[in-house]
C-alpha cells in the first residue's frame, strides 16, 4: 500500500463511510504497528507518527536508557543515547526512527488487512451507536425480502429483521413496499448491529399517535398506557394537566381524522381512546368503554377490582373472547372481575335499594311508577312541573271524597231493594 493509496483510501472512507478522521488514524496506526512487529524484530515498544495530509508515516521505537543492554529490542546504552542528546539519563525513554527502508509486500498487505479490519470494526461501532439511539422509536424502511422466518426491512445503512412473532396477524408483507416499524431491540454482533423490529408492539401505536397528534408530540397530552392485541383491537389512555385541553378529543381529531390515520397505518385495527384518571375506580370504568358500569369495587392490597355492570351489558363489558376486559386490565394494571348486576346483588356485594327489601303494604305508594319516559325519579318530575296550591290534594279532602262515594253506593243499593220488593207485591 503506497502512501498515495493510503491517503486516497482514508479520504474515501471518511467521506463515503462517514467514519471520523480520528478513528481512521487510530486504526491505521494500530495496523502499521501490528505489521511492523510481525515482520521486523528491531524493537518491541513502538509508536507510529502518521501524516494524513502527506500520506506518510514513521515507525518510532521507544527504548529504556540503561548502563548495560540486555535486550536491544527494549533497551539502549546511555552512551548511544548521549550521542543524540547530551541530556539523556539512565531511566529515560529514548526514541529513534526505525522505519524499514522496504516495508515489503508482505508487510504492506498485512497492514492493509489490519487497516480494513479495524475500519470495519469502526463502521460497526458507528452503526451501532446510530441505531441504539433508535431503540423504542419508529423508523420507515423498505421491505427487501420475505422468507418463512423473517421479513427483512432495509433501513438504509443496514437491515432489520421482523420475526413472525412480531408481525401483525392481519397484514401481508410484500417486497419493495414501504413500512413503518418499531425498533424493539438493537444488538452488537461481530457482523455489525442486529436490529429487531416489530409491527405488533404497543410502542408502535404510541409512536404513531405522537406523529399524528401535535399535542402528544409537544407534551401537552400525555400517553399514560397502551394495551394492544395487534391487528384486532387496542386501547390507549391519555391525559392532560391543562383543564382546557380535551385529551381524548385531541387524539380523535376533527371528524376522527387523527385516529383514522393511525387505524389506516395499522390495517384497520380498532382503537379505543380513554381518559386516564388517578382514581382507579374512574380509570377502570373508563377503560371498559363502551360498556356501561354501575359500580367499581377496589381492593388496593390485591390491586384488584370487581366491576358491576347491567345484566344486558355483561357481554359487551367482557367483550368477544374476553377481549374488552383483558385489554382494560392491561391498560389499567388492575385485575378486573366483571359481574352482572343480578349476580352482584345475590352475592351482596352491590348495594340493594331499601325499597326492594321492605315488606310493606304501601310499597307502591312509597315507590310510585316513574312519570316520564326516561324513568326519571318522582322528585325530578315534581321539580319540572310543580303543583299549584289551589290544585293540591290533601288527605282530608281525599277522605271526604271516598266517604261521599260510599254513601252514594249505599243509597243506590237501598233504592234497588225497595223497587224489587214493590214489584213482588204487585
Amino acid at each position: 500500500m503506497s502512501s498515495n493509496e493510503l491517503l486516497l483510501a482514508t479520504e474515501y472512507l471518511e467521506k463515503e463511510k462517514k467514519i471520523p478522521r480520528e478513528v481512521l488514524i487510530d486504526a491505521i496506526e494500530a495496523a502499521l504497528i501490528t505489521a511492523y512487529k510481525k515482520n521486523y524484530d528491531s524493537a518491541r515498544n513502538v509508536r507510529v507518527e502518521l501524516n494524513m495530509d502527506e500520506g506518510t508515516f514513521k515507525v518510532i521505537a521507544r527504548k529504556n536508557v540503561v548502563e548495560e543492554v540486555n535486550d536491544h529490542r527494549d533497551e539502549v546504552e546511555l552512551s548511544t543515547a548521549l550521542v543524540k542528546n547530551p541530556a539523556y539519563e539512565v531511566g529515560d525513554i529514548y526514541e529513534e526512527d526505525v522505519t524499514p527502508q522496504d516495508f515489503g509486500r508482505v508487510g504492506a498487505q498485512a497492514a492493509k488487512q489490519a487497516v480494513m479490519q479495524r475500519l470495519r470494526d469502526a463502521e460497526r461501532e458507528i452503526l451501532y451507536d446510530e441505531f441504539i439511539d433508535k431503540e423504542d422509536d419508529i423508523m420507515t424502511g423498505l421491505i427487501d425480502r420475505v422468507d418463512h422466518r423473517y421479513v427483512y426491512v432495509n433501513l438504509g445503512r443496514t437491515e432489520a429483521v421482523l420475526s413472525e412473532a412480531e408481525r401483525s396477524p392481519n397484514e401481508k408483507y410484500i417486497p419493495n413496499e414501504r413500512i413503518k416499524v418499531y425498533v424493539n431491540k438493537v444488538e452488537q454482533t461481530t457482523k455489525g448491529p442486529q436490529i429487531y423490529v416489530s409491527r405488533s408492539h404497543p410502542g408502535l401505536l404510541k409512536r404513531l399517535f405522537e406523529q399524528e397528534v401535535p399535542e402528544i408530540f409537544d407534551g401537552t397530552v400525555i400517553v399514560k398506557s397502551v394495551a394492544r392485541e395487534a391487528g384486532d383491537r387496542s386501547k390507549i389512555s391519555v391525559y392532560s394537566d391543562n383543564p382546557d385541553i380535551d385529551a381524548v378529543g385531541s387524539c380523535v381529531g376533527s371528524k376522527g381524522a387523527r385516529v383514522e390515520a393511525v387505524v389506516d397505518e395499522l390495517g384497520g385495527e380498532k382503537i379505543d381512546i380513554v381518559q386516564w384518571d388517578e382514581d382507579p375506580k374512574v380509570f377502570v370504568k373508563n377503560a371498559l368503554s363502551p360498556s356501561q358500569v354501575l359500580e367499581v369495587i377496589v381492593d388496593e392490597e390485591e390491586q384488584a377490582t370487581i366491576v358491576v355492570v347491567p345484566d344486558y351489558q355483561l357481554s359487551l363489558a367482557i367483550g368477544k373472547r374476553g377481549q374488552n376486559a383483558r385489554l382494560a386490565a392491561k391498560l389499567t394494571g388492575w385485575k378486573i372481575d366483571i359481574k352482572s348486576e343480578s349476580d352482584a346483588r345475590e352475592e351482596g356485594i352491590y348495594p340493594v335499594p331499601e325499597e326492594d327489601v321492605e315488606e310493606s303494604d304501601d310499597v307502591l305508594l312509597e315507590n310510585p311508577e316513574p312519570l316520564t319516559e326516561e324513568d326519571a325519579p318522582i322528585e325530578e318530575v315534581i321539580e319540572e312541573g310543580p303543583v299549584e296550591e289551589d290544585e293540591a290534594i290533601d288527605e282530608d279532602s281525599t277522605g271526604e271524597a271516598l266517604m261521599a262515594e260510599e254513601d252514594e253506593v249505599e243509597h243506590d243499593s237501598t233504592q234497588t231493594d225497595d223497587e224489587e220488593s214493590s214489584s213482588t207485591e204487585q
